[in-house]
């Protein structure tokens, strides 16, 4: 691919994966041969339906939800926008003087943060559950954020940028027991559990009676299928409106001609992944793991952003103080290395990344982060490939660079010392604490 350089090294599978060949295989009858539109009468559309029928189906079963509870969408981002606006706006008969109340955490993707932007724009009230060092959700702070208006919260299964996994379940138990309680007070408002669970898939357990959501999203671009669709499970009795009218599709809650070959590349990318969630979770992991300890050991001021254990068995997000994070990615590249600064979806913007931020971390940790994903295809030789050059990049950024964290390495191994309290540190003659 790139003949100028030593080796080509992709290590960005959480913004994109290539599509499996099986799962290639598995579209293609539906491009061509079996091209009918699934709401026609005839046997060509007729085959198609069958087709998105058994993919319900196989997705439900993984999901241990029912096929009626399945709806599918061109995206996680789409899914996500139906799942929030849908259900607030089901919900606005029941509020009775107007408004309503969305809990969302400090570190969700932008669909669900700008979603919730958008919402606090018609009326609705808005608070962000903050997260500890490692990202994980203050559970006594989100349950005290329920108020007796609260109609839905929002928490990703795993965060995109710092792999960090949420404790879904007890998150849906504090859930619970308000909604107990509103039962109690004659409450009749609901409360929603909605979860992007986009970079959870393939490496998660995808249970949804076991998680405890109403509201669930995945995505095939992160499975190795197609890019462009993605699955919203609905739990029965979980009022949702739809978001744009048409032909009544999919439940009547998003409608447009079903994209078949899409659909079907969703199922079999998702069935392959759990087939193989086991194994490769194992490899991953140990990847990962070796990864971190050699970036940082081997490359001064370079912090671990995320919880330790608890994170995707692909992700490595690191804080490389002294450097800016965009000019260390197009360094890399030049080099045939390929990788981002947080999330992709952001990556046209120079703004600091919020879950940096959300950590109680400066500017300049938020600026020189990196996100390293792992994938099917990345090596140990991969990885020491990184290393070698990673080194290089980050001596000649750091002569060039007009910010100079002064920290002692002893902290830079252990990510608490600037989450706790009375941590500091200083950036051209700035105190940070």
């Amino acid at each position: 691919m790139l003949k100028d350089v030593k080796r080509y090294v992709y290590m960005d599978y959480s913004s994109a994966t290539p599509v499996d060949p099986r799962v290639k295989l598995a579209m293609e009858p539906y491009f061509s041969e079996s091209f009918g539109n699934p709401s026609a009468l005839y046997r060509t559309g007729r085959v198609a339906k069958d087709a998105i029928d058994t993919a319900r189906k196989t997705i439900a079963g993984i999901l241990n939800a029912s096929e009626s509870e399945i709806i599918f969408a061109a995206g996680s981002t789409e899914a996500d926008n139906l799942a929030l606006f849908g259900a607030v706006k089901a919900l606005k008969s029941a509020l009775s003087q107007g408004g309503g109340h969305i809990i969302v955490s400090a570190i969700e993707h932008h669909v669900v943060v700008n979603s919730a932007e958008a919402l606090k724009k018609e009326g609705y009230a808005v608070s962000l559950a903050g997260v500890g060092k490692g990202g994980i959700t203050k559970l006594d702070e989100l349950g005290n954020l329920i108020r007796p208006d609260t109609v839905l919260v929002s928490i990703m299964y795993a965060n995109n940028e710092i792999g960090t996994i949420q404790p879904i379940a007890k998150i849906a138990k504090i859930i619970q027991k308000a909604r107990e309680a509103r039962k109690a007070d004659q409450n009749p408002l609901p409360i929603y559990f909605h979860s992007d669970a986009a970079q959870a898939a393939g490496a998660l357990d995808l249970d949804v009676q076991k998680l405890g959501v109403d509201l669930f999203v995945v995505s095939g671009s992160k499975i190795y299928g197609p890019k462009g669709i993605a699955a919203l499970y609905i739990r029965r009795g979980t009022r949702v409106a739809p978001i744009y009218y048409g032909g009544g599709q999919e439940g009547n809650l998003r409608s447009g001609t079903e994209n078949v070959p899409a659909i079907v590349g969703l199922a079999e990318a998702l069935r392959i992944a759990e087939e193989m969630k086991e194994k490769e979770n194992a490899r991953l992991a140990e990847l990962r793991d070796y990864f971190i300890k050699r970036l940082t050991t081997e490359i001064p001021k370079t912090i671990l952003n995320g919880h330790p254990a608890d994170r995707l068995p692909n992700n490595v997000n690191v804080s490389i103080l002294d450097i800016e994070g965009e000019a260390a990615v197009l360094y890399l590249d030049a080099e045939g290395i390929e990788i981002s600064t947080g999330s992709a979806c952001t990556s046209t913007t120079l703004d600091p990344s919020h879950v940096i931020l959300a950590l109680g971390r400066p500017y300049e940790h938020a600026h020189g982060s990196l996100r390293f994903s792992l994938g099917r295809k990345t090596t140990k030789e991969d990885i020491d490939y990184v290393v070698e050059v990673l080194p290089q990049v980050i001596t000649r950024l750091r002569q060039i660079s007009p910010v100079r964290m002064e920290v002692e390495q002893n902290h830079i191994s252990h990510p608490e010392a600037f989450a706790g309290q009375g941590a500091k540190v200083k950036a051209k003659g700035r105190t940070y604490k």
